[in-house]
C-alpha cells in the first residue's frame, strides 16, 4: 500500500498547474493558477511578469499557500495537495539556471535565454519552498461525511521526490 507521502508525490508529478494564494499590499487575498516544476529537493519554481499582483505580492509577502489537484475527476473522488511556506523572485544567477532547468525539462520546451529573466527583462523566476504540507482525508462526524486535511511528514515527502 503506498504511502500518503508517495500519494502527494503522484499528484505533484501529474499535474502541471499549481494554485497560489497570496495578501495584496492593502491585505487582501490573491490567488493565481500557474505552471509550475521541482527540484528533488522539493522546491517550487514557476515563471511570472514582475509586475504581475502576486509577483508584487510575493515581494511585499513571501507567505504563500498552494494547492496542486485534478480538477478533472468526478465530485467527491478529488485528492489534493495543499502547501505553505515562502516564496521569493530568484536574483542569483546559478538558482535561476536550475529553475528553468526544472521548468523547461518539465514542459519540454525550448528554454529560453538566461538573460530574458535578469535586468531589463519582464519576467523573473520565482522559488516556493514548503514549510508544511497536507493531503485531503475523510473524516465522519456524526455519521456526516467532513473534507479533513492530513499532515504529511515533510522529509518523507521529500525522499519520495527523490526517487524519480
Amino acid at each position: 500500500m503506498k504511502t500518503n507521502e508517495y500519494l502527494a508525490k503522484e499528484i505533484i508529478e501529474s499535474m502541471l498547474y499549481m494554485n497560489i494564494s497570496t495578501i495584496t499590499p492593502k491585505g487582501r487575498p490573491w490567488n493565481t493558477p500557474l505552471i509550475f516544476a521541482y527540484d528533488k529537493h522539493f522546491n517550487l519554481y514557476w515563471l511570472s511578469w514582475k509586475k504581475n499582483q502576486h509577483s508584487i505580492n510575493v515581494k511585499n509577502n513571501p507567505h504563500v499557500f498552494a494547492t496542486i489537484y485534478d480538477s478533472t475527476v468526478p465530485t467527491d473522488t478529488g485528492f489534493g495537495v495543499y502547501l505553505e511556506g515562502t516564496a521569493h523572485e530568484i536574483k542569483n544567477l546559478k538558482e535561476t539556471l536550475q529553475g528553468l532547468k526544472c521548468i523547461y525539462g518539465r514542459r519540454n520546451r525550448i528554454r529560453r535565454p538566461l538573460k530574458e529573466f535578469m535586468n531589463k527583462f519582464p519576467r523573473r523566476m520565482y522559488k516556493f519552498t514548503p514549510k508544511r504540507v497536507w493531503i485531503n482525508g475523510y473524516g465522519d462526524v456524526d455519521s456526516n461525511y467532513v473534507d479533513v486535511r492530513v499532515e504529511l511528514d515533510m522529509e518523507e515527502l521529500k525522499q519520495a521526490i527523490k526517487e524519480k
